[in-house]
């Protein structure tokens, strides 16, 4: 059992006198060669191109738990990035780069694929760090630095379920290739949780919705939208079990095969309650600071864009206070598309009201 030793990490967000102190507990009728180029380019074309439309950005920028704590990061320790090489992977419109120069770095490396590189460009010079910051557009994959090392690597990576859009390869990839030995990367550590909850509203809309429209029987439909994870916010006072920690990843150490894993979970109710969800969700954490700082995406924390993942389950389990739900949680890849996350969900409940032994499959797309 991956049970978590509950540990104070300081939350920041909001103003910079604002501090929350939390406990860490996303048919064709085309010929084969045609249609492999067209996969090619909705794992990798496609994604960055979602990345040039400004929206996105603006969302990402709005999220104040996101963006606030890693400029509290950066300006609270200027010592780390004082006369550092810093690259800057995923850059977007050069958000976290301006920090990093303001803060005193020697030279900046911006590295974005996207057309936002454009924008970045435009952004650093207008704001007078055009000196500092070098945006670089291209995949980090395929580019030459001008540098042969740098001294921190800073990325936004983390996707929806954490993982989902696979950017933490990404992130390792410019690790292993250019980072110093003692290097620093930022943030160093990410972890996923699980819990459970009740939500029979929202289910009998999104799920049970497609047994009877209008007279018509479309449960084919049913059964493909509940192998969708949802992502969306949910109410703390939904929760009816624990919060368990199902993985724990040091970004500095961590190989690209570690966001593959199996997990096993119990989470034991603490009222009587229906159960018609588990939910996933991550914390992050910057533990090489002056004080380690951090952000949770979890119900009982501020919003962020992140949200919850919400894994409908086939049955409503019933389940008593003191019970557990066992199993165990699979994350992989997606074969053909390595930007998509594929979870296999095995769980069972042998309760007073309830028995139950089940495996689902969800496709994160």
């Amino acid at each position: 059992m991956n049970d978590a030793t509950p540990t104070k990490i300081r939350f920041e967000y909001g103003d910079d006198d604002e501090a929350i102190e939390e406990t860490v507990t996303g048919s064709s009728n085309i010929d084969e060669d045609t249609s492999m180029l067209e996969e090619d380019k909705t794992s990798a074309d496609y994604y960055f191109d979602s990345y040039s439309h400004f929206g996105i950005h603006e969302e990402m920028l709005k999220d104040v738990v996101r963006t606030k704590t890693y400029q509290n990061v950066i300006y609270r320790n200027t010592f780390l990035f004082k006369d550092k090489i810093v690259l800057d992977v995923g850059a977007g419109t050069g958000i976290l780069s301006l920090f990093c120069a303001k803060a005193g770095a020697k030279h900046v490396y911006a590295v974005e694929c996207s057309q936002m590189a454009d924008m970045a460009k435009q952004i650093v010079e207008t704001n007078g760090y055009s000196n500092v910051i070098t945006v670089l557009k291209g995949k980090i994959e395929e580019i030459d630095l001008p540098v042969p090392h740098v001294d921190i690597i800073i990325s936004e990576w983390m996707g929806y379920f954490l993982l989902y859009e696979n950017m933490l390869n990404t992130v390792l990839y410019a690790r292993d290739k250019w980072l110093v030995n003692n290097g620093i990367v930022l943030p160093d550590n990410a972890s996923l949780y699980l819990t459970a909850i009740e939500d029979a509203e929202y289910k009998d809309d999104k799920i049970e919705f497609w047994n009877n429209v209008y007279g018509f029987d479309m449960s084919c439909i049913r059964k493909q939208s509940i192998m969708e994870p949802l992502v969306d916010t949910v109410d703390q006072n939904q929760i009816v079990t624990n919060c368990q920690l199902l993985k724990t990843m040091d970004i500095s150490k961590m190989t690209s095969g570690d966001a593959s894993f199996t997990a096993p979970f119990k989470l034991v109710a603490e009222r009587d309650d229906y159960i018609h969800a588990l939910v996933a969700y991550f914390d992050v954490a910057f533990t090489v600071c002056h004080k380690p700082t951090g952000f949770s995406t979890g119900p009982r924390s501020r919003n962020t864009h992140w949200k919850q993942t919400v894994l409908y389950l086939e049955e409503v389990l019933t389940i008593r206070e003191g019970e557990s739900i066992t199993g165990s949680m699979t994350v992989a890849q997606n074969k053909k598309n390595p930007r998509d996350v594929d979870i296999t969900l095995k769980y069972s409940l042998n309760g007073q009201r309830c028995a139950i032994s089940r495996t689902q499959q969800y496709k994160m797309r």
